[in-house]
């Protein structure tokens, strides 16, 4: 079996499972009435995590039919990667504040599943994967404009329904205006080095050789992202020796050099 094709079923099965640690989760959340079923998808971790399934989806039927990822897919990819782990990065120091504070927060296996194990094997993936391209870097700033509309989003409904889906938002939870600064800065910061790291995964040079597919690569051509300079340089050294031959002929031929 063809490794493009392993992975598009290791995707398939990825977004299968995301699917079903979503369900999961809100009928836990449903269950155990810490969530109302209006405010499951507020959260930009269950956000994220549908575009991830949406989009994990798509990828698996790519890599199904075709030996190389096309730009977009690989660009989307890294956007919605970044907002993932960056999520369960997130979900961790949340867990972890609430337990200095004395706040008791239930981590049923779906939450597990979807804010550390899925992001885990994700960046594994990533880096390994056969067809991927390599990431502009400005994805960077381009992963910054959906947490910062859904933040205002957020901060406008929050006042309305007198909820917010993390403490650090809520200003009856925070000292202060310079907490929630600092909170929703370094929140910002962890998307962004992210998205950086993601970037300079696929631009090393190890894991884009280990994610060429040896069967598919004659019949898929070079990489269009980065010249072929072996190529050019061989056809330069042909085109010198072809000339060096002519050269000599005719110094050879008598007829040639009275011509």
């Amino acid at each position: 079996m063809k490794t493009r094709t392993v992975f598009g079923l290791l995707r398939l099965g990825a977004a299968a499972i995301c699917l079903v640690a979503l369900i999961h989760r809100l009928a836990w959340g449903l269950a155990s009435n810490t969530v109302a079923s209006q405010n499951f998808f507020a959260y930009l971790t269950n956000q994220s995590n549908v575009a991830f399934v949406v989009l994990l989806t798509i990828a698996g039927i790519i890599a199904l039919c075709k030996a190389r990822d096309p730009r977009w897919l690989t660009v989307t990819l890294a956007l919605v990667l970044s907002w993932t782990i960056t999520a369960g990065l997130v979900f961790a120091i949340l867990v972890w504040q609430a337990g200095l504070r004395g706040i008791r927060i239930d981590v049923p296996w779906s939450d597990q599943v979807l804010h550390f194990y899925l992001p885990a094997l994700t960046v594994a993936a990533w880096a390994l994967a056969p067809g991927h391209r390599a990431v502009p870097w400005r994805v960077i700033p381009a992963t910054l404009a959906y947490p910062l509309l859904w933040g205002a989003f957020t901060m406008i409904r929050g006042p309305i329904i007198g909820w917010y889906p993390y403490y650090f938002l809520d200003p009856r939870q925070v000292s202060g205006p310079p907490e929630f600064l600092i909170s929703s800065g370094i929140a910002l910061a962890t998307f962004s080095i992210v998205a950086t790291a993601l970037v300079l995964i696929s631009r090393m040079p190890l894991p884009r050789r280990l994610r060429v597919d040896p069967a598919e690569s004659d019949h898929d051509g070079p990489d269009h992202d980065e010249p072929d300079h072996r190529a050019a340089s061989e056809e330069s050294e042909h085109s010198a020796d072809t000339d060096e031959l002519v050269h000599a002929a005719g110094a050879s031929d008598p007829v040639r050099r009275t011509r």
